[in-house]
């Protein structure tokens, strides 16, 4: 099964009904095929609607979990540092991908400003600002905690 088509099919479809632009993903379990979409930012008004989180989201419904170890991602491009990012948050350890992150940068999809922060090579691009420990925040740990604790029981 050729799982880099199946997204390529589902990116055209939603150029075509201005859903999103020219990427897309499928994730697949095994030899069961998850989730085919394409990125759904202009339909949904959403910068992080990426094809790759698109299709984390539709596969977590979809098994009833947010553990995807067991789950490829084929992407028709890198996947820039946020899909990265979601990527290894639901636990997914292989990523095939077609173009690069210079093809989309050539073609008006540079996500190079964030590559270049992460990296360490450009700083100016955001400005974080560390606020004093406050209670009430560090509460929030200990009201999750708790919570969850009770559902064990």
């Amino acid at each position: 099964m050729d799982y880099i088509q199946l997204a390529v099919e589902k990116t055209k479809e939603g150029i075509d009904q201005n859903i999103g632009g020219p990427f897309g993903a499928t994730i697949v379990r095994g030899d069961e095929i998850i989730a085919v979409v394409g990125n759904t930012m202009n339909r949904d008004t959403d910068l992080s609607a990426h094809a790759e989180i698109v299709a984390i989201r539709e596969a977590s419904k979809k098994l009833g979990t947010m553990d995807l170890s067991d789950c490829v991602i084929y992407a028709t491009c890198e996947p820039c540092p946020m899909c990265v990012s979601a990527i290894i948050w639901a636990g997914i350890k292989e990523v095939h991908y077609c173009n690069t992150a210079e093809d989309a940068h050539k073609n008006g999809f540079s996500d190079m400003h964030i590559r270049d922060y992460f990296s360490g090579k450009d700083t100016s691009v955001l400005n974080m600002h560390k606020i004093e420990t406050r209670e009430d925040c560090d509460n929030l740990f200990v009201h999750f905690n708790k919570k969850m604790a009770e559902e064990v029981k």
